[in-house]
């Protein structure tokens, strides 16, 4: 079975005309899980990686598989007002407005070799403001990372300058 199969799409969520790629059926298999780790582990099993951060929160999952994989840390990027501790934040660019996102200003020393990972890649404008995040703290990021990405959102075009892989596209919904 391909992982692609075992991608649920759920029609008209979070709102009507969105068709949703949920990964909690993948999850649920435990092959494909497995499947889906050793894949985007092999795509930066060579580039010492010191931290791996992930997105919440889907982010946060794969995420944290990476990093023990990758004998690294694992740095949570959360939305505003989750983390405890002292934090500097990104903005970016919604369909109607804005959003951000922050980072614990001591999760990254400089020459930290970085891995960001996120389950879905849509427009790119919250993995760009990832990027934002780490370079602001000195990190250096090696690779990017996502699960599923649907090509026709053409989203890798605001992040073209670093090496972007995913395992699933949708050319279309």
């Amino acid at each position: 079975m391909e992982l692609k199969d075992l991608i649920r799409d759920v029609p008209d969520f979070p709102k009507e005309g969105i068709i949703f790629k949920d990964i909690t059926t993948l999850l649920l298999d435990p092959d494909g899980l497995k499947r889906a780790a050793d894949e985007l582990c092999n795509f930066a099993k060579n580039k010492n990686i010191t931290k791996v951060a992930g997105i919440e929160s889907r982010g946060f999952i794969l995420g944290g598989i990476l990093a023990e994989k990758l004998n690294a840390g694992f740095i949570p990027i959360r939305k505003p007002g989750k983390l405890p501790s002292k934090t500097i934040s990104e903005s970016y660019s919604l369909e109607y407005g804005t959003d951000s996102i922050e980072i614990h200003e001591d999760a990254i020393k400089p020459g930290d070799r970085v891995l960001l990972h996120d389950d879905l890649l849509a427009t790119g404008g919250t993995m760009e403001a990832a990027c934002n995040l780490i370079e602001k703290l000195g990190g250096k990021v090696v690779q990017i990372s996502f699960l599923i990405e649907l090509t026709f959102l053409n989203g890798r075009k605001k992040i073209e300058n670093y090496d972007v892989r995913s395992i699933i596209q949708y050319g279309s919904e």
